[in-house]
């Protein structure tokens, strides 16, 4: 993506003095010929999965993007299937209908799909893997009565059911083997680090109701989403995105105008991704994130805004500061993006870009603003 004079100089004076440096290209990973898409995952190489409508948008498949082109990696019967996460192997795990009413979590080796079966249920879902193929999520019990957090070692899949709640969900692996999770009691559930031998309960922001881990890091630091102990005008609790840094959990707080916020992914740098919105439901105004160590910025205010974009949910993020996720194109369209970070070097400091303003005679810049479209979590 070229960026216009014009346009830099708006993007650099609008962002934080911290931020000033930093923006994205955006590209817009397609679909598998539906209109819809969404990206889940991605890999050091930037390869990324996620699922994608095929024509007609009467189903959907998982697919692997590999840099230039999007795969259907097809499903384990004639049904519907979405990628979750995918490792640096490009091995991506995610689940699928594999008949009979039966829903699976699969493992992609890059060449097949594979179902990792379940807990004695009709019903797994693989959502987290790690380097070594090990693959965390949640699955349903004999009887189908309730789900449990899982581990798949490579060969079995073992019920982890962490704190001993009546439920649970693995979302986060690393590559130590820690998980990250939530457990469900009768009043609530809570967030969870499993480090292979034990399990702890990581704490809250100071609400009892709700939290829960989505992704781990190599370090074992940990993000997701913890109520924070206080209500809005109508009375629903507020949510907050959290970091873990191995003692205490850190609350990240909301984008601006926004009341909830909810980090999905973290790299081994300590950056993490996510969404803000105003209201727990509110999904069509939620806004992407990045928190850099310091505080969370809307990604939408680093990327140019005449892109038509709006993106709503930042679902992952590489060690390159490669992020994807979905957003809304053109006020309607859901689609998949990567953004690519543009070289610090590339992009002059403001100083500069006054001086060369000068220079040529302007005199002011302006940015569109955004459509707003709605948009739907998966």
């Amino acid at each position: 993506m070229r960026v216009g004079v014009t346009l830099v100089v708006a993007a650099l004076l609008a962002a934080t003095p911290a931020n000033a440096a930093v923006l994205y290209s955006i590209t817009d990973l397609g679909t598998l010929g539906g209109t819809s898409s969404s990206a889940s995952g991605i890999n050091a190489s930037g390869w990324v999965t996620g699922s994608s409508n095929l024509v007609g948008d009467t189903i959907s498949h998982a697919f692997l993007y590999d840099g230039s082109k999007m795969k259907d990696l097809g499903a384990l019967g004639s049904g519907e299937s979405a990628g979750s996460a995918i490792n640096n192997s490009g091995q991506v795990t995610g689940r699928s209908n594999s008949g009979d009413g039966k829903t699976e979590a699969f493992l992609y080796d890059g060449t097949k799909m594979a179902g990792l079966g379940t807990l004695g249920g009709s019903y797994s879902n693989g959502i987290g893997i790690n380097d070594s193929g090990e693959v965390t999520g949640t699955s349903n019990i004999a009887g189908d009565n309730t789900e449990h957090a899982f581990l798949y070692d490579g060969t079995k899949m073992t019920d982890l059911n962490p704190l001993g709640g009546f439920a649970s969900v693995g979302n986060g692996i690393n590559a130590s083997g820690q998980v990250t999770g939530g457990t469900t009691y009768s009043a609530g559930q809570r967030a969870f680090l499993f480090d292979g031998a034990s399990t702890i309960d990581i704490g809250t922001l100071g609400g009892d109701f709700y939290t829960e881990g989505f992704a781990i890091n190599a370090s074992g630091q940990i993000t997701g989403t913890s109520n924070i102990g206080t209500f809005d005008a109508s009375g629903f609790p507020l949510y907050h995105a959290f970091l873990f840094d191995g003692s205490k959990m850190i609350d990240l707080g909301t984008l601006e105008g926004k009341t909830d916020s909810v980090g999905l992914a973290i790299n081994d740098l300590g950056q993490i991704v996510g969404y803000s919105l105003p209201g727990s439901s509110q999904f069509f105004d939620a806004h992407a994130f990045i928190y850099d160590g310091t505080g969370i910025v809307d990604l939408n205010d680093l990327i140019d805004s005449q892109e038509g974009w709006l993106l709503n949910i930042g679902r992952g993020i590489n060690d390159r500061g490669q992020i994807v996720g979905e957003g809304t194109r053109d006020g309607f369209h859901i689609r998949a993006f990567l953004l690519t970070p543009i070289p610090t070097g590339a992009v002059p400091e403001p100083a500069a870009w006054v001086m060369m303003i000068a220079g040529f005679g302007l005199t002011g810049v302006a940015m569109c603003r955004h459509n707003e479209g709605a948009v739907k979590l998966a």
